[in-house]
């Protein structure tokens, strides 16, 4: 890498001494003329910028330069991220991903599409991760081409890209992942995506019970909650079982989604729930028995009403309004 920056056509003279400091040997000069020049947040001086990303000889300073191009989406922006990304410097590779997932314009993602198809494994998993939140639809069958990927960071990325476009054409895949990947955290990513779901196909119900009854109790807390928030009755007695898990955490995502389901076979379960040493399990245990409703979830409610635990003894409050607010209702 060498210096060389360019001389920029028709700049104010105000900035005519930025490029004396940029072609100087000392690093630490051309690090502060850099801040200097992204301070002015001028569009006119982006080309010094782009140019410090991809030319300068000092990691430092690609560093800085790529992460003051944040905020910027012009395409010559964009690509001079992307291909920072395979700087053989990892500060400059992490900055230069961190600015790319702050992307913001749906445009920006045709712009970075052709980089899905390098052969460097972080440039397509930064560059799905950059893509992610802008809900690129025009990519999704190339997004779903690193399904099978090698490199757990693609598939992840993948994953999570696919969650967050929604499309019921990809739910299949997602229910695929949910039960087969060999990653855990990318098995709850998928089961967590899952929720996105208008019908409950059995290949979804299959990939549910899979994670709810999976060995690490991280994809057992996120299958509860999936199953609550799609109201899928059809694994209510699944989800009883898991009352008794031996992590609380899996507990409660357990009642809070039993809660949702109006689950009456629940209510002896959640009763013995409030034995349990875990405040927040109680809580959780308190407001499912007031979502469920009914005299019998009342009667438990006000057993505990001297719960020793404040925020218990409020929950057992809001449950025993909900009560009364479905009675008033009928």
């Amino acid at each position: 890498m060498s210096l060389n920056y360019p001389i920029l056509a028709d700049i104010d003279e105000d900035y005519a001494d930025y490029l004396l400091q940029l072609n100087q040997d000392d690093e630490n000069i051309r690090f502060v003329a850099i801040m200097n020049i992204a301070d002015e947040e001028q569009t006119e001086l982006l080309a010094w910028l782009q140019h410090a990303v991809l030319h300068d000889s000092a990691s430092k300073v690609r560093e800085l330069a790529a992460t003051r191009l944040e905020g910027w989406e012009d395409a010559t922006s964009l690509h001079t991220l992307a291909q920072a990304l395979s700087d053989p410097h990892e500060n400059v590779r992490t900055a230069a991903a961190q600015s790319l997932s702050e992307i913001k314009h749906a445009e920006s993602a045709d712009h970075l599409a052709t980089y899905l198809q390098h052969q460097n494994d972080f440039v397509i998993a930064s560059i799905l991760r950059a893509i992610r939140e802008l809900r690129a639809e025009p990519l999704f069958e190339t997004i779903l081409e690193h399904v099978q990927h090698r490199n757990a960071l693609v598939r992840k990325e993948e994953v999570s890209t696919l969650c967050w476009l929604q499309k019921q054409e990809g739910l299949a895949t997602l229910a695929h992942i949910a039960q087969h990947d060999v990653d855990t955290e990318i098995r709850r990513t998928a089961t967590g995506g899952l929720a996105a779901t208008q019908v409950s196909t059995p290949e979804i119900l299959s990939a549910l019970h899979s994670s709810l009854t999976a060995e690490a109790w991280q994809l057992r807390v996120e299958a509860a909650l999936t199953i609550g928030k799609l109201k899928v009755l059809d694994l209510e007695q699944p989800l009883l079982q898991q009352l008794d898990d031996p992590y609380w955490q899996v507990r409660i995502a357990v009642a809070r989604s039993l809660g949702l389901l109006k689950s009456k076979a629940a209510i002896a379960k959640l009763q013995e729930n409030f034995q349990h040493d875990i405040s927040n399990l109680r809580k959780e245990v308190a407001i499912a028995l007031g979502e469920i409703g009914g005299e019998s979830a009342q009667h438990i409610l006000l057993r505990h009403a001297e719960d020793p635990d404040p925020e218990v003894r409020k929950s057992i409050r809001i449950g025993l309004a909900l009560i009364q607010e479905k009675q008033y209702v009928s």
